[in-house]
């Protein structure tokens, strides 16, 4: 699992045309944040600050990052973005990035447990977002559980 920096370089379309793994993955990365950064948005939660050395990502499947916010009020959040739905915790939920994911992992499932038990899912709309959280916990409770992803 690595760091992420602060809000990474963007890449030219020259150098995007050369498909330069690092590039990509950079570009990657700032998509991940920006998507993040505009999640948050939609909350009506203002993100204020990233702190970098505790936010992990695995390009092309997830970033999980550790954001303060300044709006509405002052708080902490871990955030979720990347092939999966966007979401976000406060942070008092896990004390490191691969807990955070965990804790994601287990309330997707409860997530997907509640739209079946409600009846909701039998709308197919509602049903594949049930089938893409279970989905998705499932292949992050394998990442959060793999030590060599988080060396």
């Amino acid at each position: 699992m690595e760091n992420q920096g602060v809000e990474p370089q963007t890449a030219s379309s020259s150098d995007a045309q050369v498909q330069d793994p690092e590039l990509l993955r950079q570009e990657w990365v700032r998509a991940q944040f920006q998507k993040a950064n505009r999640f948050l948005g939609e909350k009506g939660v203002i993100p204020n600050k990233v702190i970098t050395d505790e936010s992990r990502y695995l390009a092309p499947y997830f970033a999980i990052w550790k954001m303060e916010s300044k709006q509405p009020t002052k708080q902490t959040f871990w955030v979720m973005s990347g092939d999966l739905p966007s979401d976000y915790v406060d942070v008092k939920v896990a004390s490191t990035a691969r807990e955070a994911v965990r804790h994601f992992s287990m309330m997707w499932q409860v997530k997907a447990e509640n739209l079946h038990r409600a009846g909701v899912t039998k709308d197919a709309t509602q049903a594949k977002f049930a089938d893409l959280l279970v989905s998705r916990a499932e292949s992050l409770y394998k990442m959060q559980a793999d030590d060599k992803l988080w060396v």
